[in-house]
Formats: structure tokens, sequence, C-alpha cells
């Protein structure tokens, strides 16, 4: 009789957990009933605890990303590379006796794909130079950005695209953001305005003798692009660690970061040099040995500007589940999601009361929102809700999303309460 009782209980806690379910649902077909009818949906919400699949629509409809690509990039990285990877730009010269007070020999700038390398970091090179006590150079000032090819920019991939500004040259060897300012004379008067590198390398390299010229180091030579020699002798250094630099990226959604941390990938993968089938090959590498669906996913850039970049509900998914379980890069892979009500790209949506950390992607007639709500049961709960559009306005489509994440999070509360 007892076990008649328990199967009883069993049976109805099954069925309510099912009507519960059941109207979440239907709350949610209710919140989708707004969009109108050309709207393309994808939506997963997913318990990676339990393998409970929550709400389910369109998983394997192939969407365009935007910048949910992101997630890619960085969670590759933080697998390929680990959190404690210095992305770097170093000083160094083919001289190995620099306390004579003279560099006998060319100083080369090399770069390592550091997106955060500032002319603030290059006075510092210059002053550790003079503290030294270096007062010559006696060959040439040499930039190099050989750890990337010299593809610096892949406008195709962005064609028709117009609500993205084209990014500044894409090279191994950066100096803030690859862009400088000049004055341009505008109806008879002076404007100073920005614009990019043509030739980050050599431009980075005459920069630079100037500084040491103006600190009294003179130089022989001229400033040239080039390759510095395998064997040569450390001066300084400038990095960031990857685990800061992929929160730039997914907080504050930074299409030149991505890029340059895309083509890092490549190079480390490769362990030749970055190139953009390279950075591929090293997306499609984790994917495959990490059972993540590649079916209608490829992945062509960092930063998702590309409409040729293509995803999944479910491969967004199990990326983010696999990063779940991943107990060393976790951490970091989530503190770098933008918070919502508080920081980042997420910072204006939502509010602090709802526990939602993830990565937004925006395009023309695109909204992406992909990431992790702990729920009021301290629960964590895998969000991927993926809209493209073609009447209304992206605030529009952001409140739909951020509707159905305040409905899973008030209809959780109640669930796991039963």
């Amino acid at each position: 009789m007892v076990n008649f009782y328990l199967l009883l209980f069993i049976i109805c806690a099954n069925i309510l957990n099912a009507n519960s379910k059941q109207d979440f649902e239907n709350k949610v077909r209710n919140i989708l009933s707004k969009l109108p009818s050309t709207t393309k949906a994808a939506i997963l919400i997913y318990n990676p605890l339990n393998q409970d699949t929550i709400i389910k629509q369109n998983i394997w409809d192939q969407m365009i990303p935007a910048s949910v690509t992101k997630l890619f990039t960085t969670a590759v990285s933080l697998q390929l590379l680990g959190k404690d990877f210095k992305v770097k730009t170093k000083l160094i010269t083919n001289d190995y006796n620099i306390k004579d007070g003279i560099i006998n020999g060319n100083l080369y700038l090399k770069g390592f794909g550091n997106p955060l390398f500032t002319s603030t970091d290059l006075e510092s090179f210059a002053d550790k130079l003079v503290s030294s006590g270096i007062k010559r150079v006696s060959g040439d000032v040499v930039g190099d950005d050989s750890y990337f090819d010299n593809i610096y920019s892949r406008e195709d991939w962005i064609e028709d695209e117009r609500s993205n500004v084209p990014l500044p040259p894409i090279s191994a060897l950066v100096l803030d953001r690859n862009k400088k300012t000049i004055v341009k004379k505008v109806k008879k008067k002076q404007r100073y305005i920005q614009i990019n590198l043509q030739n980050p390398p050599l431009e980075i390299a005459q920069k630079f003798r100037e500084i040491l010229l103006r600190k009294n180091i003179s130089v022989d030579g001229v400033a040239i692009s080039g390759i510095a020699p395998e064997k040569v002798y450390d001066i300084d250094e400038s990095s960031v660690k990857l685990d800061d630099l992929i929160s730039y990226i997914n907080k504050y959604s930074d299409n030149f970061y991505a890029e340059c941390l895309f083509k890092i990938l490549g190079a480390e993968f490769s362990k030749s040099q970055g190139t953009y089938f390279f950075s591929q090959q090293a997306i499609k590498d984790f994917l495959k040995k990490n059972d993540i669906p590649t079916f209608a996913t490829e992945i062509v850039d960092g930063s998702g500007i590309s409409r040729f970049d293509k995803i999944t509900a479910s491969s967004v998914n199990s990326l983010l589940e696999r990063m779940y379980f991943d107990l060393v890069n976790f951490e970091s892979f989530y503190n770098s999601l933008s918070i919502a009500g508080v920081d980042g790209t997420l910072g204006n949506r939502m509010n602090s009361h709802i526990n939602f950390r993830g990565k937004t992607g925006t395009l023309n007639g695109v909204i992406g929102l992909a990431g992790y709500l702990k729920t009021a049961a301290d629960d964590d709960l895998i969000v991927t809700i993926l809209f493209e559009y073609k009447n209304g306005s992206y605030n529009f489509y952001r409140n739909i999303q951020d509707e159905i994440i305040a409905s899973l999070n008030e209809w959780y509360k109640s669930y796991s309460a039963e």
C-alpha cells in the first residue's frame, strides 16, 4: 500500500511539473505572438545540471549571430591558451650586450596581437632604454608584425553593413587601436580628426624613432618594417592577460579586440602565423573535439561583424554548456560576460534583481542574446534567444528578449518550489 501511494505521489508531481512547464511555454508563446510574422526566431532554454530542456523552438535553424560570435572566440581562446596567457608587445634587439650604452644593431618592436598597447606604453619602452643608459642605436628601428599575416582588413565580409564602422587594420603590432590624430582644415578652421594607420609596423616604428630622438637617444638608421631574428635580447615587454582581454571583448563587445584575439587563435593553433584560415580551423577543431553541433554553424571572424557567420541555438547552447562544466575556465568566462542592469552591453537592460549574465549581438535586422540565468533556487539556466527581423526597431526585439528572461525568472521560483 505504501508503494502505491509513493507511486501515486510521483505521478502527481510529474503531472504538476509538466503542467507548470506548459504554463511557462504558453507564456513564452504569448510573448512571441507580438513578433511580426516575418520574424525568424530561435529559442533554447536549458538546465545543464539535470539536462532539462525547458523550452525550445527552431533550435536547428541557421541564424546570424552578430556579436554572439564573440562567445565562440573567447571560449575557444580560454581552452586553447589558458586564462593566464599573456598577449604581448615586446621591445627586443639583436645586440646581446647593451651595458656599453649603445645598441650595436637594430631595435625591434615585435607585436603579438596586443590590442591594448598605447603611446603611453611606447613612451615607457623609451624610458626603459634611458634608464638602462642607452645613448645610441647604430641600426634601424624595426616594426615587426609577422606574428599575423598582412591582410589587415576584409571589407568584403561586411559589404552593405551600415551598422558598423570599418575596423582599423588588424595587425600583430598595434598602437592606439591603430589610429592616429591629424590636423585637417575644414572651412578655414583646423579640425583634429582620427584616421586609421595604413602601414602599422612602419608607422609605429617611425613614431618610436621620433620618441627616442626626443629623449636624446641618437638613431643612426631609419624606421622600417621587418622581421626580428629568432635569437634576440629582450629589453622590455607590455602585456595583458587573456583573462582581462576577454572581459573587454564580452562585456563591451569590442570588435577590434575580438578580431585581434581571433588571429592570435590562428597563430597559436597553427604554431606558425595568425591568419583567418587558421583561426577558423581552431574554432572548428574545438567544436569537433567537444561534440558541439557544427550543423549550420560557421564562424568566419572573431567579432560577428560578418553576416557570413552562422550558428544555431543548439550550437550556442552546447558551447555554453561545455564552458559551464569547465572547472578551470568557467569562472573567467562567466565573469567576462555583461551583467544585466549593471555593466557592459546589458547595463541598461532588465535590472540587477534578475541575475543574468550574457552576450548580446546586434546587426541590421539581427538581435541575439545568450548567457546564464541564476535563479532564486540557485539553479543555472542556459538561455539563447535569436531573432532576425524585417520590421520594427531593435529595441522592440530586445524588450521581447528581456520579457522572456523576466518571465523565466519569475516562473522558475514557483517551478522549483513544487
